[in-house]
């Protein structure tokens, strides 16, 4: 074992032993950490600086009660959080999450790998991430109100313009940020339109906000096959979600000629041969707020199957996990290699198991990962911080050709440091090393912080 190999295992020696119970946000550090030997071999600065040690710390954790009550009277108490991971290059950004499955370890997962996603767009945006345990599944539109408004109450002390801007993610849609805006606009007694991103477009919203996450997946993809000339039309893709991230991968997908087969929910997945009807997608999850088997009802052709792990069964070139965390297990990454998927674009936040990322690499399989593919979210995000700034709304292509140009600016410097640091074509590394020294060397600069 090589001095620097030995230093990473040092550093997640820590972390096991002050978070033992922390599995996810151990197998986040895991991941990002291991993939940076190569480059600490060359920049023994970062060793000196003791970087690791520092950054796998947060800087700031928030643990809250959140009260509410339902539409019967009843009272509730959920936990709220927030994690504010980093703040080398610009205030902490990132998404608050409502869902049942929300815990610190899961968070501070999510708010580590923030702080590269949102370095890799190359804007001033630090790290962070938030939410609760409360799922808002089944609740009424003022069940909803009443908690976004309870958990503002207490967030409002901790965020701000130029301290942390949240955003949503899953559970949090317009619905929710506007609950929440509201709650604080009214707290603070001011019109702070910066405090919150993914707004209506009415009140300091950014055209293309909604699609970009799914839009920026696809630019990314296409840069990857395009660098192997590979041409991304008439392939085969199988998409998993049918949230935000998920609509939109299919929809870009679509545009640039690829047919996709498949999308999900937690309930099971549609298998449509002749290609998803995104419109009924939409229809069904942005509209009416329902389940994912109600596509048959209108599309009988289609096949409606429960257990979504299956979906990973379908013969594919391109698949696009877009659903949660962990979605691909080695056993599934095994299925699609042996039928011939060549591709993985990563649109939700590391749905790769550790084994199931290296089966892809070891295979041959282009793989772009979650920090680096969908990274479109977060980048319009602060397009959106930068239009409240200047009071003024972008039209939806200013958005989006700049949230294509930050895509292809991610891939480029991914492939680059790949390849400069040993590691062509492996993009998870390429990803890692380009945004770790971003922070690391301003981390650096700023002194002890």
């Amino acid at each position: 074992m090589t001095e620097m190999q030995q230093y990473v295992e040092d550093v997640l020696a820590i972390i096991q032993r002050r978070d033992p119970e922390q599995t996810e946000f151990q197998n986040a550090a895991r991941e990002v950490l291991t993939s940076l030997v190569p480059m600490l071999e060359k920049e023994p600065k970062y060793k000196q600086h003791h970087i690791l040690e520092r950054i796998i710390e947060p800087e700031r954790v928030i643990i809250f009660r959140v009260p509410w009550e339902d539409d019967n009277g009843v009272f509730h108490v959920n936990r709220g959080y927030r994690v504010q991971a980093n703040s080398a290059i610009g205030p902490y950004k990132g998404g608050l999450r409502f869902h049942k499955s929300v815990n610190l370890s899961i968070l501070k997962f999510l708010a580590f790998e923030q702080i590269f996603k949102n370095a890799l767009t190359g804007l001033p945006i630090g790290g962070g991430k938030g939410g609760s345990d409360f799922d808002p599944k089944g609740k009424s539109d003022r069940e909803v109100m009443h908690f976004c408004q309870s958990f503002m109450t207490e967030l409002c002390r901790h965020i701000g313009p130029n301290i942390d801007v949240p955003a949503g993610d899953i559970g949090v849609g317009a619905r929710e940020i506007g609950f929440l805006y509201g709650q604080y606009k009214r707290i603070q007694d001011a019109f702070d339109a910066g405090v919150l991103t993914g707004k209506g477009i009415d009140y300091g919203g950014s055209f293309a906000r909604t699609e970009a996450t799914g839009y920026g997946l696809l630019y990314f993809v296409k840069d990857m096959l395009d660098n192997k000339n590979i041409d991304i039309k008439g392939k085969t893709v199988i998409v998993s979600g049918s949230g935000n991230v998920a609509i939109y991968a299919i929809e870009k997908a679509q545009a640039l000629g690829a047919k996709v087969v498949t999308c999900s929910d937690s309930s099971g997945y549609i298998y449509d041969a002749n290609g998803i009807d995104v419109a009924t997608v939409k229809d069904i999850k942005e509209v009416r707020r329902g389940r994912i088997k109600e596509y048959i009802e209108t599309h009988p052709d289609a096949e409606y199957h429960e257990n979504s792990r299956d979906m990973w069964k379908i013969p594919a070139f391109i698949a696009l996990p877009c659903a949660t965390q962990g979605e691909i297990d080695l056993e599934s990454a095994k299925i699609l290699v042996q039928n011939g998927v060549k591709a993985i674009g990563e649109g939700a936040n590391m749905p790769s198991t550790l084994d199931a990322m290296a089966y892809f690499q070891e295979h041959g399989v282009l793989f772009a990962p979650a920090k680096a593919a969908n990274a479109g979210g977060v980048a319009v995000s602060a397009l959106e911080m930068a239009q409240n700034s200047e009071r003024l709304s972008w039209p939806f292509e200013k958005v989006d050709a700049t949230l294509k140009d930050i895509m292809r600016n991610i891939f480029e410097e991914s492939r680059d440091n790949a390849a400069k640091y040993g590691v062509p074509d492996n993009y998870v590394a390429g990803a890692n090393i380009t945004a770790f020294m971003k922070v690391a060397d301003v981390m650096i600069e700023q002194g002890l912080v």
